[in-house]
């Protein structure tokens, strides 16, 4: 932060010159003279203390209008994403096959959002509600979903290769046949999800996963459970 302080008035340059002992310095005190008289006006000028003063109310007036708005930027967010994908599907979200490849979703309001066979190859559905979302047969390759909301989704068949589910919640999700090769689930909640045929031997991560009730992998629970998942209710 600036702040406006008069300076003295500085000395004049006979004064300066006759302190001066060596005839080489004197083309150098001389400018140093001129920059500490244009210095010493310009302090002596109230309109720029003005234009200082008008500087900080402008940054104040920008925070206050920051934070006064966030709440519509949230719902402009949730809007555009669904924009982004009615779009893409033409009619109210039920053509297959859609394209929203690096698609941007997170925190978004997806809750019963139907993308069956869409291709979301690295989006992010960071903190997305996707509850009951459809998306059987799904490319989510490389796809960010960290804290997404994906209770009771149908994720059938999806591809998940690579992806990010941390800590996102799988609670009775629907997940058979899905290729879960080199993902990680560190402290994903996986209880009462069906993992019928998963693909999982390459898993990035199973750390503080819940596994408590998971369906049709035994194979995969023990497995886990060696690798840091835990069995635990509702606390």
């Amino acid at each position: 932060m600036q702040i406006h302080v008069t300076r003295e008035r500085p000395a004049t340059w006979a004064e300066k010159r006759a302190g001066l002992r060596q005839g080489w310095i004197v083309p150098f005190a001389w400018l140093e003279c001129g920059m500490d008289w244009v210095s010493y006006w310009l302090s002596r000028w109230r309109f720029l203390e003005v234009l200082g003063y008008l500087e900080r109310f402008g940054v104040l007036v920008a925070v206050i209008f920051y934070f006064g708005e966030s709440g519509d930027r949230l719902k402009q967010k949730h809007y555009q994403a669904w924009q982004v994908i009615n779009s893409a599907q033409g009619r109210g979200g039920n053509a297959d096959g859609v394209s929203l490849v690096g698609v941007d979703l997170s925190s978004a309001f997806l809750q019963g959002v139907k993308l069956k066979k869409a291709t979301l190859a690295r989006a992010t559905f960071d903190e997305a509600d996707a509850r009951d979302a459809e998306l059987a047969g799904a490319d989510l390759e490389n796809a960010s979903m960290r804290s997404a909301n994906l209770r009771g989704a149908r994720l059938e068949g999806v591809e998940l290769q690579g992806s990010d589910l941390y800590d996102a919640d799988l609670n009775g999700a629907q997940l058979s046949g899905a290729d879960l090769s080199g993902t990680n689930l560190e402290n994903a909640d996986l209880r009462d999800a069906d993992l019928r045929g998963v693909k999982w031997k390459d898993l990035r991560s199973v750390k503080g996963a819940n596994v408590l009730r998971v369906k049709n992998a035994p194979a995969f629970v023990a497995w886990a459970k060696e690798h840091g998942a835990v069995e635990r209710g509702e606390e």
